[in-house]
């Protein structure tokens, strides 16, 4: 094969002829300063695809630079040479499969763009030669200085580009989890016919989520919704937690308690315990046992005060629902009601979006409390997944609060109430919700 493409021939008209642009002007400084700069091809490269769409470049354009790129050598792209590319337009239109109409067109849309230059001839040809050594004599054609110069601003480009990338990544996410915990609410809201204007705030989210961008967007424009959203999010949790707390203050009747389960789905009472808070321990808060099997399944306790039989029918509803769904918790409540276990989540960069992620997170921030892996494996093994993470999310919230000294003899207090049916994760989480709301 002649040495780059060995032909001579012209791809526009000389540089006397040709139409002069303000972009061609550039290319050839950025040309005349790429020879003074000692970049390796491979690194140019590089750096001006991970760029390319975003300074205007196409497909064909990254295609011919490629095949322009192939011509030449090492030591072109050292200080004081300069690696010009002397093919003919039958070669390159046969590398590329272009027409001539586009390998024209895709060749000055680079030179437009500053990322190679001409180096014309006086007759408009492009032609070259090499010494023993391969190096350039004089060579007429295609010059691919600019790249050398301009490494290092592609390189600082795309970490703009990088960065740009992941803050709206985070900013989605972001939008993600408060799109979820509004949704969360309100539907609990509507369901259960909790007091509150959950018609109209299901229409302002329905507004917002209109609003969401169908492509790529800034992160400007991110940061105005995830603004709009946490405000609206605000909003409905302020409504839904002024609605748990007028439902916590209801008489307590067995037919008014009647009612509320009967309205109430997402979310179960306060628990009812007459025993002093305790600051520093290791063990659950106390729950009355049942007296017996027969009695439990008639849902009945002999000579228990209206009071105590009240408890014991929603201990019955919570357990019911807890049947019909597997779990009486939801994700938003349990972070809701963890705010300090939240904020350590949101450090650490992660986002929530089921079950999964609040087990991986949870798991993450473990050895910061003291539980060793013993006790979390033992957890996970006797409440099953789901409910062990709830109880590590717990134990780090109230460990967090300093209403826990021994997290891990904590969490394995609430393993052995398991295995006597004492647990009830759900009053724990519901009743530090009605005292965030007080």
């Amino acid at each position: 094969m002649p040495q780059n493409g060995g032909g001579m021939s012209n791809i526009d008209q000389p540089s006397g002829w040709r139409k002069a642009t303000a972009g061609l002007a550039v290319a050839e400084q950025h040309a005349q300063a790429g020879e003074k700069a000692a970049v390796p091809k491979s690194q140019a490269f590089v750096a001006v695809k991970r760029v390319g769409a975003h300074i205007g470049l196409k497909a064909g354009d990254m295609l011919l630079l490629d095949t322009l790129g192939a011509f030449t050598q090492a030591q072109d792209w050292e200080e004081g040479r300069r690696p010009i590319v002397w093919a003919s337009n039958a070669y390159l239109m046969e590398q590329t499969g272009f027409s001539l109409s586009a390998l024209k067109r895709n060749a000055r849309r680079l030179a437009e763009i500053g990322v190679i230059a001409f180096k014309d001839s006086p007759n408009g040809k492009r032609w070259g030669h090499r010494d023993t050594d391969g190096v350039i004599i004089e060579a007429y054609g295609f010059d691919l200085s600019p790249l050398a110069a301009r490494a290092e601003e592609f390189a600082q480009l795309h970490a703009e580009l990088q960065a740009e990338r992941e803050l709206c990544q985070r900013l989605k996410r972001q939008i993600t989890v408060a799109r979820r915990m509004i949704r969360a609410r309100i539907e609990a809201g509507l369901s259960g016919a909790l007091t509150g204007p959950w018609t109209r705030l299901a229409s302002l989210f329905e507004d917002l989520l209109a609003r969401l961008p169908r492509r790529n967007t800034a992160s400007e424009t991110l940061e105005h919704l995830l603004a709009w959203f946490r405000e609206l999010q605000e909003h409905v949790e302020a409504t839904y937690l002024k609605a748990v707390r007028a439902d916590d203050v209801v008489e307590n009747t067995p037919e008014a308690t009647e009612q509320v389960t009967k309205k109430t789905q997402e979310m179960n009472p306060r628990e009812v315990n007459s025993d002093p808070h305790l600051l520093i321990t290791n063990q659950l808060d106390p729950v009355i046992c049942n007296s017996s099997e027969k009695e439990e399944a008639a849902g009945v306790v002999p000579n228990a005060p209206p009071e105590e039989q009240v408890d014991r029918e929603l201990e019955d509803w919570v357990a019911e629902t807890r049947k019909k769904r597997g779990a009486a918790l939801d994700l938003p409540t349990v972070m809701q009601a963890c705010p300090e276990f939240a904020s350590w989540a949101r450090n650490m960069g992660g986002y929530l979006k089921d079950w999964g992620d609040l087990h991986r997170v949870a798991g993450q921030l473990r050895p910061m409390i003291g539980v060793s892996e013993h006790a979390w494996n033992l957890a996970q093994d006797r409440l099953g997944t789901q409910i062990a993470t709830a109880a590590l999310v717990l134990t780090f919230d109230k460990h967090c609060a300093g209403e826990v000294a021994s997290p891990g003899g904590y969490l394995r207090g609430m393993v052995e109430k398991a295995g006597a049916g004492e647990l009830h994760l759900e009053r724990s989480f519901y009743g530090r919700l009605s005292g965030q709301a007080a």
